[in-house]
C-alpha cells in the first residue's frame, strides 16, 4: 500500500476500536469529519478501509457461525442479505 492507504488503515483499525471501547457509533464519523477538513483523498480512503473491515468482520463471523452450526449438528444460519446484513 502506498502513504494514504497505510495512514488511512491504520485510522480505520484505531477508529473501530474506540468505537467499541467507547460504546460511540459516531466517532467514525466524527474522524471522518475531521479528515475532511483536511485532505479529502485521506478521508476516502479511511472509509474505504473502515468499510473493508467492516465487511471483512461481518464475513468472519457468518464463517465462524457456519462452522459453529456444522459442528453442532444444528442447521446452518442464512447468509446475510441487503436487507438484513447483521450477522449474529
Amino acid at each position: 500500500m502506498g502513504v494514504v492507504e497505510d495512514l488511512a488503515d491504520e485510522l480505520a483499525r484505531s477508529a473501530l476500536e474506540a468505537e467499541e471501547e467507547l460504546g460511540d457509533a459516531n466517532i467514525v464519523d466524527e474522524v471522518s469529519g475531521v479528515l475532511l477538513a483536511q485532505s479529502q483523498t485521506l478521508q476516502e480512503a479511511y472509509m474505504t478501509a473502515i468499510r473493508v473491515r467492516r465487511s471483512a468482520n461481518a464475513g468472519r463471523r457468518f464463517l465462524d457461525a457456519k462452522l459453529r452450526a456444522h459442528r453442532r449438528g444444528e442447521a446452518a444460519p442464512p447468509p446475510p442479505t441487503a436487507d438484513n446484513p447483521d450477522i449474529h
